[in-house]
């Protein structure tokens, strides 16, 4: 996500200044974040905002939502969600279901990165919804990559996000969770 999101931000926030933070793991975020939080609580200038992405994995995406809006509350800082239109200080977008999901998003970009992979996936049943793809997005995404000859060893998951990344376009992206992100970049943009 890190490596991604190095790419596709300043795409999405042009000379806005930003840090990515990378806790190494999901399970890793969600263990530091209510600490990191508190500390952002006590500093954070009225124009800053956090935004914490992460995959959802398995996870039921309400519950993991519900989950990062009350780690923000007992921090001390106000969500986009919660703030009913005042200021706020945080945001939580959610990959559906992973990362690789924003690939099968920009079909064209995977296909400039990897040109033998066919550019009729995304007009397979199972793969035009990219936040609806079963069995697990990153399995999928292995598997179209291999059967077009790459990667037969396994997925390096950050080599494939340097070769995509500059090729994606923001706009494009199909994935809905991409353009949540997306539309709360803008914002502040």
């Amino acid at each position: 996500m890190k490596a991604l999101l190095h790419d596709l931000a300043p795409k999405m926030l042009g000379d806005i200044p930003f840090e990515i933070f990378d806790h190494g793991s999901k399970p890793q975020l969600l263990l530091r974040l209510p600490e990191r939080l508190r500390g952002y609580a006590s500093f954070l200038p009225p124009t800053w905002r956090i935004v914490v992405v992460l995959d959802r994995d398995a996870d039921d995406c309400r519950v993991l939502k519900q989950a990062l809006e009350d780690i923000a509350e007992h921090a001390g800082l106000v969500s986009r969600t919660r703030a009913g239109g005042k200021p706020w200080s945080v945001v939580h977008r959610i990959a559906i279901e992973e990362l690789e999901a924003w690939f099968f998003g920009d079909w064209d970009a995977v296909r400039r990165a990897y040109p033998r992979v066919p550019e009729t996936i995304p007009r397979k049943a199972k793969y035009r919804d990219p936040d609806a793809i079963s069995g697990g997005t990153w399995e999928a995404f292995l598997r179209v990559l291999q059967d077009a000859g790459y990667f037969p060893g396994g997925l390096r998951k950050i080599e494939a996000v340097e070769k995509i990344a500059p090729h994606m376009n923001p706009v494009r992206n199909g994935s809905r969770s991409f353009q949540a992100l997306r539309a709360v970049l803008a914002e502040f943009a």
